[in-house]
């Protein structure tokens, strides 16, 4: 019999053959009409060494799209990205993959980014013109790939953007891919070998859809206009009447009173009078896209409703949604009775980062909004890792209760509920260099490896998928996108990858009596 890595191995090669030929086809078919089909494929990572998870079909690898997008782009491409490590340092004694043989890297799919990281550069040698955009990068590599790929090439661009100047913390979080202005990656891979092979992530990719890469490149355009600015001179410290905490916001921001904000130097700035903050818009920026899915059997090509949301706030454009919004909204579309299903790596009701801290109910409320008034289900499966947030099992205890009120009265009537699993990867307690101080450490994996990455919601009629984990300060000091859809197919494919781990055994259940034993159970 065959083995399943090897089966798993051919299914990838065959399905890759197809998105080849299809892509190809949609390609030559775009440059002979001016109304070429949008085509989209979910894509996701699965870690090395999972047998035990059922693989969707029709679902692309993130490393097949990302090479194929820098590969076949002709004229741009734009990357968003927190960091870049797509090329491995075992030899590095400052690296999280010290210490590992040639071997084991093969085996960790480490070859993977390092294929991607030479399609990039062939991109670059093409002559076609690259922007990459991201953070200060992370220890001990900060921004050396992107300054590498620029270094000699002026077709290549790279910017760093400090989101902590104009917000006072934050990052660059967003992971977005866009080629010729028609094809768009958005999810939660990073530019890094292990997001492509040793992390679970989750993601969506357009070829041939103008209309929303044109969208998605007006906040590209954002962010690197951001980057060229002093921010000194368009920052400004204030009492966040929402929030209830002083901080520093762009001078344009709704957080300050409108007699003393400034003109935002960005295009197409939101301008919503008479309001402080950034409340709920009643009539949020949609579209009607037909889109085919050539992944999912009950395909359609109706014109369904469709948009993007982004974070921070003061970079919307047009009507667009802020990110808070959409994945609100995202939960309150679930139907009578039916049932929201929620990804995430983190989950805190209040911000990690921020001084002082803010307290943030918003998606724990919208959860209990629906549990008592649709009678919904709220799935909700949060990853457990080495790296995980002190307080995350206070946060999903106080969810959890919601139970608790729900089943309080009779007069209730109240029969949702919410149910909450960690999806724990085999092998994340033992993750870092394998030797450090120059002995061996035990670890057999890489460091920051071995978690469920994805960010993505799905009720009955939506689907979202975004770049935030579900923390306060990602919706309001971080850069990042999302994408939503009313496509049927869609929404049923991300119910698949969805309900695929929640019923695997990675998915550890989480009842109120064991939230304070899981730190110690051994998994």
């Amino acid at each position: 019999m065959m083995k399943p890595s090897i089966m798993i191995g051919l299914f990838h090669f065959v399905y890759y053959m197809f998105i080849l030929s299809n892509l190809a086809h949609s390609s030559s078919s775009s440059s002979s009409s001016s109304n070429p089909h949008c085509q989209a494929w979910l894509v996701q990572s699965i870690p090395t060494n999972m047998p035990h998870l059922f693989h969707v079909p029709g679902v692309l690898s993130t490393g097949d799209v990302l090479s194929w997008m820098a590969g076949n782009s002709t004229r741009r491409l734009d990357i968003i990205a927190q960091y870049w490590e797509l090329l491995a340092s075992p030899d590095d004694p400052r690296s999280g993959d010290y210490g590992y043989t040639q071997q084991q890297m093969q085996e960790f799919g480490a070859q993977e980014g390092a294929a991607l990281y030479q399609a990039l550069e062939e991109a670059a040698d093409r002559n076609v013109s690259i922007r990459l955009l991201s953070h200060s990068g992370v220890y001990p590599k900060f921004t050396l790939e992107p300054s590498q790929l620029a270094a000699g090439r002026p077709n290549v661009e790279n910017v760093t953007l400090l989101l902590k100047d104009w917000w006072g913390s934050g990052i660059v979080h967003a992971k977005v891919w866009i080629s010729d202005s028609r094809d768009v990656y958005i999810g939660s891979a990073n530019n890094d070998w292990k997001s492509l092979t040793q992390v679970k992530e989750v993601g969506i990719y357009f070829a041939d859809c103008p209309t929303i890469a044109n969208k998605v490149e007006v906040y590209f355009n954002n962010l690197w206009k951001l980057a060229s600015l002093n921010s000194s001179d368009y920052t400004k410290t204030v009492f966040d009447q929402t929030w209830q905490v002083e901080r520093k916001v762009p001078c344009w921001s709704h957080f300050i009173d409108p007699k003393v904000r400034c003109k935002s130097p960005l295009p197409r700035d939101v301008e919503t009078p008479r309001v402080t903050g950034y409340p709920i818009l009643s009539d949020p920026h949609m579209f009607k896209v037909s889109i085919q899915t050539p992944g999912i059997n009950n395909s359609t090509m109706l014109p369904q409703v469709s948009y993007l949301s982004f974070a921070p706030p003061e970079l919307l454009f047009g009507k667009y949604q802020a990110d808070e919004q959409a994945w609100i909204e995202t939960i309150k579309s679930v139907g009578m009775k039916e049932t929201v299903r929620i990804n995430t790596m983190d989950w805190l009701g209040q911000s990690e980062f921020m001084d002082p801290t803010v307290f943030w109910p918003s998606l724990s409320t919208a959860i209990s909004e629906v549990v008592f008034s649709k009678h919904a289900t709220v799935k909700l499966l949060v990853a457990y890792w080495a790296h995980n947030i002190n307080n995350t099992d206070q946060y999903l205890k106080a969810l959890l209760y919601t139970n608790n009120l729900c089943s309080s009265s009779k007069f209730n009537n109240c029969s949702g509920k919410v149910e909450i699993k960690y999806y724990v990867i085999p092998g994340f307690n033992m993750t870092g260099p394998a030797i450090k101080g120059g002995s061996s450490t035990g670890n057999i994996y890489p460091d920051f490896t071995r978690v469920n990455h994805g960010k993505y919601a799905v009720s009955d009629t939506r689907a979202h998928i975004g770049t935030s984990n579900l923390v306060w300060d990602y919706f309001y000091t971080t850069a990042g996108v999302s994408f939503g859809t009313y496509n049927t197919a869609i929404v049923s494919q991300l119910k698949e990858i969805f309900d695929a781990d929640w019923n695997s055994p990675y998915a550890v259940p989480v009842p109120v009596q064991e939230l304070e034993k899981v730190h110690t159970r051994s998994i």
